[in-house]
């Protein structure tokens, strides 16, 4: 009910939507409550809070307070399960943090210290993945002065996309929250402070804007991406968090929120410097931000074009729509006067101009994408800067418009500037927006006619949808003959805001741009509208033409041709809806005219229903003269067929049109255009209407002509009997008629706002009822005596019996179809209320919100309203005979169509009322579409009429819709659903079908149907039902609705589970494939908490709080009902819990059976497995038959009943340990043995883990904090003690534990292992299963070690068995015992240990190359997240190994480097004060032979490193205030092992002097070490924790630089290349960016190698680039003078490599410097002449020549798509020498090529630049010299 109230948009009290909140806030956070339940409580929640971004909020944190803590109770057990309860399908991580996401606003910012407490303990390298997420989801947007520093310290120090995404959606959401900064909601003390870039200093920015440069994912200089990608890939502990962030609308959040005039404003023309290259001063428009941007899309602007798309289109597209957008609705609000954000950071006209200079290249470059939803994305940012700026963007777009529509042969080029058009068509027909668009009008409608064509439908569609987006906006009507007054005709009531000349921004070249005065504009546009008259005639012959080619109609569904053709006749038709609204009278008569002379003189068959949708288009606009003009012209026709036999044909399926019908179906089609609109209209030609129709009920036999007739006898009726809107024009009726007589032009665009709307409805009146009225009695009533006396018959039925049948059935559905809302249900004697008097009230069933919804009819005692009704009765009780009768008939003639018929019937009498879910979705969706294309912001107010039409319409459909909910049943209703159960499990499958599609459709509508059919159903499933019948009853329990209701109910859930359990004696395979997938899907419904949540017993004194508060607010609760509600409750408990046991009791039964089959046993144990809960105590038989299928021979049963029994014991450990009901369901039990440790000492408590176990110590198994902070408590559990009884498990689970018990026999357990040793799969997989080694962990946890001496006997000759299967079954009973015996005492635990140790050494021996993968799993198992004194004989073991790196035998080396890597890991913390002996054992055996072994070595390097990092800090306090005062608070810059880097960077220069000869190069010391150093840096690099590689290899990268050239070693090479790309991929810490950089330019500037300069340029491209705003004018300029310097070096392929290097570095950075750099390169060419070929200075004058036409290349190739002042010039300098040798000639040739390229689509325009002899230099560029001249 509160979501139909909350869907009606009805106002509510502030005060109990806040109470609505808290209850639904507590809902959420019970425990023990069904997952699906808790996602419908968290949907209602968000409705509440209606926090959408972009909208007003209902509640501001002013309003509304709410507890974290509660929620994150919740959230921390779904995040961090218990390893045996966690479940991959559970999904409600992401409900809670969507909660905690539309709930952080009202958090009180006075617990953000307490949630930093909270959550930084639980941050560790680990988890970073999880809590990032959960920082972000829970910190409320207000202080964030207190939080941001350690976001951006985090965010340096972690390599994740998961990061990267989830900081820039914070950032992005603060950005906009504290545009106001101080003055803002949060105010001074809870607002952010104004900082260099809006709310962030310069590093903080430089930040943002390079993580959102590598986003993008754009490969600038062919460089690899980020390997946070690949990072996130390894790491699988963030994968329950799985909500999506859009980073691209977060990063244009950023851009557009911080923008602000906050600098001095950048020259655009700068005055050209003299000497030395000048550095950038200023920000373009004076804003920061603002320049960022303008770099960022100057880096990556050729990425627009369409011939460079590839998958980084979207993400760019993405980007420049939401850039627009959010510009806009910024700009939007800071237009409105409750705006807070001081004028002085506002956004300024300079930043608007410069933000749509900056986007219109590369959106107009985008519009032509080859991927549509590219494509799309431009025209909206176009659309929106269009908005912005009119005038800077109109222009040139209309220019490649004409362009793209006068071109024929480009039909990509001509759909996308259509498309594109679309988009802005408002500001081009709107002269108060811009005021040189409405003379384009004419002209482009024109140009759009040929695109009206068949054998190109998208082009159609992209067509038809502009010339919509026009003439929705504009009056269709010849000016030119009106008064000659230019001025003063404007609208009285609006004022037009704009100057009397159309003025271009400062700094525009005018160049030969008329500008014209508004009296001027107009004239031009009076003009150009006299050529409507001719468009509108040539557009509709062109449809006529389109109409006369269309593919014949057929199908099952009658359609024209395909889904093409269809989409085709779909726009045609909105089309022709919109022009025929806004024609001008005389244009209308001239239309109608043409549509008349054209229907009279033509029928075409593939044209009938076309033809009859574009009469419905004029009869829409002007009924009374299009049904004057067509409809006795088609009686007359209509008559004059039927009398020749027409339709005389008896057919009662689809088929094709009979040729001879064609004029009547032709001339129907006409009529049911006309008489669908009109209303009043009709009442003139009413005697004429009912005879004609009466005439067609009679004559019309074969189904195409019946079926004709009752669309046409729906029309009609539902014209006049609905309420529905009139007149959707764009203006008001009284604009509308006014503009007769005055400059419509200033009308059009119009916006209305909602108040201004004028909206004519039409309702019916007392004639028109008595008009439908007279169709039910003189059409409806007759009908529906002939099908009634057929019934009386239907034994005897022929032919002629069956179509009489079947078209008068239509004739009666068609009247019942036109009357939706003819009258109002009356409350219903509910015969069948389906209600457990015991458990349930009837009063508390819900219902329909009762209200005012248009209904014709609503009092029952009115004549018409009875006569309606007793009509329907009888319809319903002659369709009851004809379904009973029909189906009695077994033999005879095929009477489907007749059943079908019946069927359908049945539908139209249950569900033709109000308004259906589709119809009621589909126009709330037609109106967002239509609302959302004109408005520019979220909160805009004005729109176009029709879309406040569209809005009027579907409030009150929605009004009507809630009258189509939870409706009561009849009688009769309940016999019609009886009816349709039968027809569901007919034998015949279309029948079925048909039946229950209707069947599933109404139990969705009535109340209680579905419980109503169940037992009909079930019974259809019993032994000896015909097979097709109980094929029919499966499909309908399988719909997902009927299952999860019937498994839901307290009386179909068991009869459902054993239903399907019982369906083993129908042997038929389709019929056992149904039941195997209802059993599937029937699990999700069967969750553990589904009865707790029915019969809920916690205490839950937050909810009671949150209820009183609500009952304080609303109306007095019936206190009766509520006390008989609250007994009957009790009772619902108990008998709730009795139906657990009955189930689980019953289902076993069934599988015990020895008659079962295994398919079925496996059903059955897979519902006790979902079945079993925490809080119930399991049964020994249920245990017993669990452990009998665990030796299955069927490996799926063994698989399914391991997993239960793990499952069962878990439960009996859960219930043991729990001291409480909350303790049980929050997962919050304690063992008996485990303490919480204060950890009051963090140093001392870590040293403390170094020495033994001391006598009252404990084992600390899964230390989860002290990465940056240690949590004030840890889990530890203290040993038992010799003698101490073992734990003790709940009495009442005793039965059941001994028969585990005593099942642990050798027998059972031999057998058990004989099955294990079996091959897996078909694959041979060799992976350990988990669910094996679990069951013995569970095992050996609760039967302790009195079965160990059995278990080790059975496991042993596994162990050591050569069959590689066997031995992974020993090693895992093993592994899971060692797992279970934790809590063992001394003497079990010693002896174990003491027999598994004294067979490592025989068991590793024995290790094979196949086999090391699952051993290596088994060791991992073992020692994992377990306290290492625990496995203190196993540790020693593997420490005691030695490590050998250069024996015989690399696998045999292989084998204790391995265990000691996975020792590593799995010690942790516990590792880390002995690590340095074993680093310098690595590092010293860097050079092992072996690659195997090198492998090895990095790995182990990376896992030491990586643990060695535990920056914690005493406090929160501590850590934050370092975040904020120190430079490396995570301490990633510190490297504890660069010493030893140092040692070996010392003797590679040595090293490398001694490498050997190829092929024994690979060998050579430095080879090898250099390897193993680029191996170690390269995985460090594809991890969270690459920041810890930077200084390592910031040591390494001369040396690594100097690699790269080694083409000898391919290996070697390659990793070189790669590491140093990684080095430029990943974002490094910010003071190292200058050092890294000076690496790169001093190994290209001082090397003597080209290789090294050739190798380095590209990843200096792709560091430059990642790093372009953190990179110093200095640097910059460095950079600059060594690539001027390559520009000139003796290797052309490092000259070119630079050229193209020099070019994106201008172009992104030094764009001042570009006449300077001109000049040099001019007169170096210039001053250079080729000497002879064989004089000694060629060589070295072809290099300078070569250098100075690469650097004017480059150049030119650095402004892709403008002609700048200084370019034309150049073309002069450059054809000259485009003869010259290669490679000078070439590189003129492919520059020339290039600029073609980039310069096709505008060089209309661009060519203006050049005069007539730069063009030929650029020809000669292009081609050449000719031969012959």
């Amino acid at each position: 009910m509160l979501q139909c109230w909350l869907l009606m948009r009805y106002p509510m009290q502030k005060s109990t939507r806040v109470a609505l909140v808290h209850l639904y806030y507590e809902l959420c956070l019970l425990p023990g409550v069904e997952p699906r339940v808790l996602r419908s409580w968290a949907d209602m929640l968000s409705r509440l809070l209606s926090n959408k971004p972009g909208l007003k909020r209902k509640l501001e944190s002013t309003d509304l307070e709410l507890p974290w803590l509660p929620l994150w109770r919740v959230l921390q057990k779904e995040l961090w399960p218990k390893s045996s309860l966690d479940e991959s399908s559970r999904n409600l991580v992401n409900i809670f943090l969507y909660i905690a996401e539309q709930c952080k606003r009202y958090y009180p910012p006075s617990e953000i210290s307490a949630m930093m407490d909270t959550f930084l303990p639980l941050l560790t390298k680990e988890t970073v993945l999880t809590t990032i997420p959960i920082l972000t989801s829970f910190l409320p947007p207000t202080h964030p002065h207190l939080y941001l520093p350690m976001f951006f310290t985090l965010w340096e120090a972690f390599n994740s996309n998961t990061i990267d995404d989830r900081i820039l959606d914070l950032c992005g959401d603060l950005a906009e929250e504290h545009v106001s900064g101080t003055n803002g909601i949060a105010g001074p003390e809870g607002g952010a402070a104004w900082k260099d870039v809006g709310i962030w200093t310069e590093a903080q920015w430089n930040t943002i804007v390079g993580k959102g440069l590598s986003s993008m994912a754009v490969p600038v200089g062919s460089g690899m991406h980020s390997t946070a990608s690949y990072a996130d890939l390894l790491d699988k502990s963030g994968a329950k968090v799985k909500k999506s962030i859009s980073k691209i609308s977060a990063l244009a959040k950023l851009l557009i929120y911080s923008m602000s005039v906050d600098g001095n404003a950048r020259d655009a023309n700068p005055a050209a410097p003299t000497g030395n290259l000048s550095q950038q001063k200023g920000y373009l428009a004076g804003s920061r931000a603002l320049d960022s941007l303008d770099r960022m899309m100057t880096s990556f602007e050729s990425y627009f074009h369409p011939s460079n798309t590839g998958p980084w289109t979207i993400a760019l597209t993405t980007f420049l729509q939401r850039l627009g957008s959010e510009f806009t609705k910024r700009w939007k609000e800071e237009e409105q006067e409750i705006c807070k954000t001081p004028i002085t950071h506002r956004l300024t006209p300079n930043i608007r101009r410069a933000f749509v200079n900056i986007l219109k290249t590369p959106a107009m470059l985008a519009m032509f994408s080859k991927d549509a939803l590219a494509m799309s994305y431009a025209q909206g940012a176009l659309r929106a800067l269009a908005m912005l700026e009119p005038k800077v963007v109109m222009p040139e777009l209309l220019e490649r418009a004409y362009g793209g529509l006068e071109v024929v042969n480009e039909t990509h080029r001509t759909t996308a500037v259509l498309s594109t058009l679309s988009g802005v068509a408002r500001p081009m027909v709107t002269e108060s927006i811009w005021l040189s668009g409405q003379k384009h009008v004419v002209p482009l409608l024109e140009l759009c006619i040929p695109g009206i064509d068949l054998n190109d439908p998208a082009k159609t569609v992209c067509a038809t949808m502009f010339i919509v987006s026009v003439v929705q906006h504009i009056k269709i009507g010849d000016l030119s003959q009106a008064g000659m007054s230019f001025s003063g005709d404007e609208p009285p009531d609006e004022s037009m805001d704009y100057e009397d000349t159309d003025h271009l921004p400062e700094g525009t070249d005018l160049g030969a741009l008329p500008r014209l005065s508004k009296a001027e504009e107009r004239a031009l546009v009076r003009d150009s509208t006299a050529g409507f008259a001719d468009w509108v005639v040539s557009l509709f012959r062109r449809v006529f033409a389109l109409y006369e080619n269309l593919p014949e109609e057929g199908g099952k569904k009658n359609m024209t041709g395909g889904k093409q053709e269809e989409s085709v006749l779909m726009s045609i038709k909105s089309m022709l809806d919109v022009i025929c609204l806004h024609l001008s009278d005389p244009l209308f008569d001239l239309v109608l005219k043409l549509v008349y002379d054209y229907a009279t003189s033509n029928a075409k068959s593939n044209g009938v229903r076309a033809f009859g949708q574009l009469v419905a288009c004029l009869a829409r606009v002007n009924a009374e003269k299009t049904i004057a003009k067509f409809l006795p012209y088609c009686i007359a026709q209509i008559e004059e067929e039927l009398k020749h036999g027409a339709s005389s044909i008896r057919i009662t399926s689809t088929h094709a049109a009979v040729p001879s019908d064609t004029t009547l179906h032709w001339n129907l089609a006409i009529l049911r255009g006309c008489l669908g609109y009109g209303g009043t209209t009709l009442l003139k030609y009413q005697t004429q209407i009912i005879n004609l129709l009466r005439l067609l009920v009679e004559k019309t036999k074969s189904e195409r002509g019946y079926t004709g007739t009752g669309r046409l006898i729906t029309r009609v009726v539902n014209t006049i009997s609905t309420v529905y809107p009139l007149n959707s024009r764009f203006v008001n009726d009284d604009e509308w008629k006014d503009q007769n007589s005055s400059y419509h032009a200033a009308y059009w665009g119009r916006l209305y706002e909602a108040q201004d709307v004028v909206i004519e409805w039409h309702v019916p009146n007392d004639e028109e009822i008595a008009f439908a009225l007279e169709i039910i009695e003189k059409v409806g009533v007759p009908a529906l005596k002939i099908v009634g006396s057929l019934v009386k018959t239907s034994s005897n039925w022929d032919s002629v019996a069956r179509n009489d049948f079947c078209r008068y059935l239509h004739a009666c559905r068609a009247v019942i179809l036109g009357l939706p809302t003819f009258i109002k249900d009356a409350p219903k004697n509910v015969a069948h209320p389906c209600v457990n008097t015991e458990t349930e009230l009837a009063e508390l069933i819900v219902s329909h919100l009762d209200v005012a919804a248009g209904f014709t009819l609503t009092d029952p005692k009115d004549p018409r309203y009875q006569k309606v009704l007793t009509w329907r009765q009888e319809f319903s009780e002659v369709i009851l005979d004809a379904g009973r009768a029909l189906r009695s008939i077994t033999a005879g003639e095929d009477h489907t169509d007749a059943v079908i018929g019946v069927t359908r019937a049945i539908d139209t009498y249950l569900l033709t009322y109000a308004v259906s879910r589709s119809d009621f979705d589909s126009l709330q969706k037609n109106y967002a579409q239509a609302r959302d294309l004109n408005r520019s912001w979220t909160r805009q107010k004005d729109n176009s009429r029709l879309v406040y039409l569209k809005r009027a319409q579907t409030y009150h459909t929605g009004r009507v819709y809630m009258h189509s909910l939870y409706r009561r049943r009849s009688d009769t209703d309940d016999k019609m659903l009886s009816e349709l159960v039968e027809l569901s499990l007919s034998p015949y499958t279309r029948v079925r079908r048909q039946a229950q599609g209707v069947l599933h459709n109404a139990t969705g509508y009535f109340v209680r149907s579905t419980r109503y059919i169940l037992p009909t159903l079930f019974k259809a499933l019993e032994k000896g039902t015909d097979p097709d019948r109980m094929k029919g009853a499966l499909y309908i329990l399988w719909n997902k609705g009927v299952a999860a209701y019937a498994l839901g109910d307290h009386h179909a859930h068991k009869e459902y589970l054993l239903s399907v359990l019982e369906c083993q004696h129908e042997e038929k395979p389709s019929i056992q494939k149904l039941v195997s997938s209802i059993a599937q899907e029937s699990v999700s419904n069967l969750s553990e908490e589904a009865v707790p949540t029915e019969t809920y017993k916690h205490d839950i004194p937050r909810l009671d709080e949150a209820l009183r508060r609500l009952e304080s607010g609303i109306p007095a609760v019936d206190q009766s009902l509520l006390q008989e509600a609250t007994q009957k409750s009790a009772t619902r408990v108990v008998k709730r819990e009795a139906l657990y046991y009955e189930t689980v009791a019953s289902i076993l039964n069934v599988a015990s059976r020895p008659t079962t089959h295994w398919r079925y046993v496996q059903m059955a144990a897979r519902f006790l497995y979902y079945l079993l809960r925490r809080d119930t105590v399991p049964s020994a038989e249920l245990v017993k038959f669990l452990l009998e299928q665990t030796t299955s021979p069927q490996p799926a049963i063994r698989t399914t009943v391991q997993k239960a029994l793990l499952k069962l014991l878990v439960c009996i450990k859960i219930r043991s340990f729990s001291q409480s009901m909350e303790d049980m369901w929050w997962d919050e039990w304690k063992s008996p043995l485990s303490r919480d440790v204060l950890v009051a000492d963090p140093k001392g408590f870590v040293q403390k883990l170094q020495r033994g176990l001391e006598p009252d110590g404990c084992y600390f198994d899964n230390i989860k904090t002290g990465f940056i902070l240690w949590a004030k408590t840890i889990k530890g559990y203290r040993p038992l003690a010799d003698g101490e009884a073992p734990i003790e498990w709940e009495p009442a689970s005793q039965a059941a534990l001994q028969v585990i018990r005593h099942s642990l026999r050798s027998h059972y357990l031999e057998q058990l292992a004989a099955l294990w040793s079996q091959e897996s799969n078909r694959s041979g997989s060799l992976d350990v299963r988990p669910e094996n080694t679990a069951f013995f962990k569970y095992l050996s946890k609760f039967c302790g070690a009195e079965s160990l001496d059995v278990i080790l006997a059975v496991a042993e000759p596994l162990l050591f068995d050569t069959d590689k299967y066997r031995q992974r079954a020993g090693a895992e009973i093993l592994a899971g015992v060692l797992r279970g015996s934790k809590h063992w005492t001394p003497v079990d635990l010693k002896k174990l240990w003491t027999w598994t140790t004294s067979r490592l050494d025989r068991l590793v021996a024995q290790i094979t190359p196949e086999t090391i993968p699952f051993w290596e799993s088994i060791f991992q198992y073992i020692l994992s997240k377990r306290d290492p004194r625990r496995n203190e004989l196993l540790i020693s073991w593997i420490f005691a190994m030695p490590l050998e790196f250069n024996g015989n035998s690399a696998f045999e080396m292989t084998k204790p480097l391995s265990l000691f890597g996975i020792t590593v890991g799995a010690l942790g913390i516990f590792f880390n004060p002995r690590a340095e002996p074993f680093v310098e054992l690595l590092f010293q055996n860097a050079s092992s032979s072996y690659a195997e072994i090198r492998q090895h070595i990095c790995q182990n390097l990376y896992t030491i490193l990586n643990q060695q990092w535990q920056p914690w800090y005493p406090s929160t306090i501590d850590f934050l205030r370092a975040c904020k005062d120190q430079q490396d608070p995570l301490l990633i810059r510190r490297a504890p092992y660069l010493a030893f880097v140092h040692q070996i960077m010392g003797k590679l220069p040595k090293w490398r002097e001694e490498r050997l000869p190829p092929p024994r190069v690979n060998q050579s010391e430095y080879d090898k070490v250099g390897l193993t150093v680029l191996q170690w840096i390269w995985v460090t690099s594809h991890g969270h924790t690459a920041c810890l590689m930077f200084p390592y290899a910031l040591v390494l990268m001369p040396e690594i630089l100097r690699m790269s050239e080694l083409n000898d070693n391919s290996e070697l090479q390659a990793y070189s290349s790669a590491v140093l790309y990684n080095l430029a991929a990943v974002a490094p810490p910010e003071e190292f960016i200058e050092v890294i950089l000076t690496n790169f330019t001093d190994a290209i500037k001082l090397s003597k190698s080209w290789r090294i300069r050739l190798h380095a340029l590209p990843a200096l491209v792709v560091f430059f680039y990642q790093n372009l705003l953190s990179i110093s004018q200095q640097g910059i300029a460095k950079l600059v003078d060594v690539l001027l310097d390559c520009l000139a070096d003796e290797n052309v392929e490092v000259r070119e490599m630079a050229s193209k290097v020099f070019s994106g570095v201008v172009r992104c950075s030094q764009r001042q410097s570009i006449i300077p750099l001109k000049n040099h390169f001019v007169t170096l060419t210039r001053n250079t002449t080729l000497p002879p070929r064989k004089d000694a200075s060629y060589a070295d004058s072809l290099r300078k020549l070569h250098s100075a036409i690469l650097g004017i290349c480059a150049l030119i190739e650095s402004t892709p798509y403008s002609v700048e002042p200084w370019l034309p010039p150049l073309t002069e300098v450059l054809a000259p020498h485009a003869t010259d040798p290669p490679p000078i000639s070439t590189t003129i040739r492919k520059c020339a090529s290039e600029f073609k390229k980039t310069h096709q689509d505008t060089w209309h325009k661009d060519q203006l630049a050049f005069n007539e002899d730069q063009l030929q230099s650029l020809s000669s560029m292009l081609v050449g010299t000719s031969y012959y001249a």
